[in-house]
């Protein structure tokens, strides 16, 4: 029993030793744990359940130059409940509530929010949806709302803010206007003004800390952030909305009724370079016509006719040839190296001069001028080109200019025919762009400007960075020269090939172009026509140049220039000049007449006598129905974007000058 008695207390001792080393070990980790290993296994801990974000800073707008909103980022925000997140007493004293001021604001039976919040609650659901697409000011006014006033942690309100960039005035100068695209591998699409200026638009980001809910879920720790977002600069474009508006819809029409493929216009101001419009229209499978290519800078084809300045201005400034020097055009038909060239006319024009040939588009003649004159050193006329920049791109700020073709002696594409083929606008290729600077030169006396679409960067309303007038060339060609070409381009429309565009309400100076396209292609090839009018106005004190391209119009209709193209720039300058019309005899602008003045009273007195009423403008588009409403004397503010949906004053009702109308766009 002794013996006996003696184990039993020796294996109490082992397992009592056991047992308090076993403790010791206990105590051992614990305090390794709490004084050595801590921070670090809380660190891993964080890092699998609390993580930092990017939150993206906003773009700053594009303006137009009239100081119209083109572009701006727009915060929509997605709401979402953590229903374990609030305390009992705080969830079942504020549900009805809540459920109640949910259901003022987004139109749904409060019975519906009140079962959905017990439901995720019961359930314990942390991530429940609310509602989708809410911008900043519903945003701020759900944050008030019971319950979710409490903020993330006590209410459990999660609110996932998501920045969309949106265009005020629609799809207008939409490839101009461009985009910033993540394509998701690294690399990003940049196009357009909101492409080449992304360092500026697009600000530094912010960083939100948040914390996991679920594998995939996760809220934010608190209503403020990490680091605070910081917005991007602005910037102002060039673009006129109200000459853009011209624009678009002109070439929109024109494209319509010629079942054309595609088409550009682009106005320029003439002494600075500044793009006031620019409009880009392809046609669609389904017939339509968007903003997808930007062809005016993109794109080089073959000018035709409207190349045949370049030559004019060789000729002159050369001096092998005046505007009166006369050309044989032999019947509508020369040769060259065997290679035959046509006038449009048949059986040509008889014996021109080359101001003449000119204004009727002779082929025949600039192709004998340019060859007579050049063709024993072709390089004279290639060094003009070469002057005139119209071998290499321009430098403009927007990404994806096409660079011209000029074939050159000795080069790979020159011929013997290369010289004359040139001088009628066939071998070689420029954009519309390039076309319309050289234009533009002669408009601005000479001076040729690079096209300029943007003028400022600002911040808070403060300038950054002043874009100022670039000078290409200072002087094209002599004063003499340019004075001789205007007067012949101006006769172009009075006399020539552009006479169907003459009014004698506003003067135009250009040339018409009709270019054959895919014309050596072969047997079965896609051969088409593309039409063309470039030029400026008013004739005598250029403001404006602009150049109308449209591509592949129904030939059972019209493809020459002064048809198709010329139209285009004919309702741009006339809806710009003729609204307030000016005739030559004026001899100051700011004399008003007594004539005038009484009319206008009179038309003041009586509009202020009638009680006007409230149009509908429902399914109008933004761009019309403002300036309607503005006439009438309205305020008018404006939501969304595209056309308008509702309008805050009833078809129909009375209104009073100064009143405000808030129009909702879809």
């Amino acid at each position: 029993m002794a013996v006996g008695g003696k184990n039993i207390y020796a294996n109490i001792y082992i397992v009592s030793s056991v047992i308090f080393l076993m403790a010791l070990g206990v105590v051992y980790r614990l305090v390794k744990i709490q004084y050595f290993d801590g921070e670090e296994l809380r660190d891993k801990v964080r890092e699998r359940n609390i993580i930092s974000r990017d939150i993206p800073a906003n773009r700053g707008n594009v303006y137009s130059a009239d100081g119209s909103l083109l572009a701006t980022s727009m915060p929509m925000y997605t709401i979402r409940f953590d229903s374990q997140a609030p305390k009992k007493e705080d969830f079942d004293s504020n549900v009805k509530a809540l459920s109640d001021s949910l259901s003022v604001m987004l139109h749904k039976p409060a019975s519906h929010y009140e079962v959905a919040l017990r439901t995720a609650r019961a359930e314990k659901n942390r991530y429940l949806l609310i509602v989708r697409g809410l911008n900043y000011m519903e945003y701020m006014r759900l944050k008030k709302f019971p319950l979710f006033k409490m903020g993330p942690n006590r209410g459990g309100i999660i609110a996932e803010q998501k920045t969309v960039r949106q265009h005020p005035i629609g799809k207008i100068a939409q490839r101009t206007i461009g985009y910033e695209r993540d394509n998701g591998d690294n690399t990003v699409t940049r196009v357009g003004i909101e492409g080449a200026f992304s360092n500026y638009l697009k600000g530094t980001d912010g960083r939100q800390v948040l914390q996991r809910m679920s594998r995939s879920h996760y809220k934010p720790i608190s209503d403020g952030n990490e680091v605070e977002p910081i917005d991007g600069k602005d910037v102002v474009s060039t673009i006129d909305v109200y000459i853009q508006d011209i624009a678009h819809h002109a070439l929109l029409k024109q494209l319509e009724y010629y079942e054309a493929d595609h088409g550009c216009v682009i106005v320029m101001e003439a002494k600075t370079g500044a793009i006031r419009a620019i409009s880009n229209l392809g046609r669609a499978d389904g017939g339509g016509y968007y903003e997808t290519v930007n062809y005016a800078v993109g794109e080089k084809h073959e000018p035709g006719s409207t190349f045949k300045l370049a030559g004019l201005l060789a000729l002159l400034e050369s001096g092998k040839a005046d505007t009166a020097t006369t050309y044989d055009t032999q019947g509508g038909l020369v040769k060259f190296y065997r290679r035959s060239v046509r006038d449009s006319k048949r059986g040509g024009y008889g014996v021109v001069s080359l101001a003449r040939g000119f204004e009727v588009s002779s082929n025949t003649v600039i192709t004998q001028g340019i060859s007579e004159a050049f063709k024993d050193n072709p390089s004279e006329f290639i060094g003009y080109l070469e002057k005139w920049g119209l071998d290499k791109p321009l430098g403009i700020s927007l990404v994806g200019e096409a660079k011209p073709y000029i074939p050159k002696p000795g080069q790979k594409g020159w011929s013997g025919v290369a010289l004359p083929w040139m001088a009628f606008g066939y071998g070689l290729a420029l954009t519309p762009l390039q076309t319309l600077t050289l234009y533009n030169a002669v408009a601005n006396n000479g001076e040729m400007v690079k096209p300029q679409f943007v003028s400022e960067v600002k911040e808070y309303n403060n300038t950054i960075i002043r874009f100022e007038k670039e000078v290409i060339n200072p002087q094209i060609a002599s004063p003499e020269v340019i004075k001789k070409v205007q007067a012949v381009l101006a006769n172009v429309v009075k006399k020539g090939t552009g006479r169907k565009l003459y009014s004698p309400n506003f003067s135009m100076a250009g040339k018409t172009g009709t270019a054959q396209v895919n014309y050596g292609g072969g047997k079965g090839s896609d051969m088409y026509y593309s039409s063309s009018f470039a030029g400026y106005f008013p004739a005598e004190n250029p403001e404006y140049s602009c150049i109308v391209v449209i591509h592949k119009p129904n030939r059972a209709k019209s493809y020459y220039g002064a048809d198709v193209s010329g139209p285009v720039f004919k309702r741009i300058a006339q809806k710009i000049y003729t609204d307030v019309p000016s005739t030559e005899e004026v001899k100051n602008i700011d004399q008003i007449s007594d004539k005038i003045e009484s009319g206008y009273e009179q038309y003041y007195a009586k509009a202020n006598a009638e009680v006007a009423s409230m149009p509908d403008v429902c399914g109008m588009a933004v761009m019309d129905a403002i300036p309607l409403l503005e006439n009438m004397g309205l305020v008018v503010k404006a939501s969304g974007v595209g056309r308008v949906k509702k309008q805050s004053i009833i078809a129909g009702s009375v209104i009073q000058r100064d009143q405000t109308v808030i129009l909702e766009l879809s």
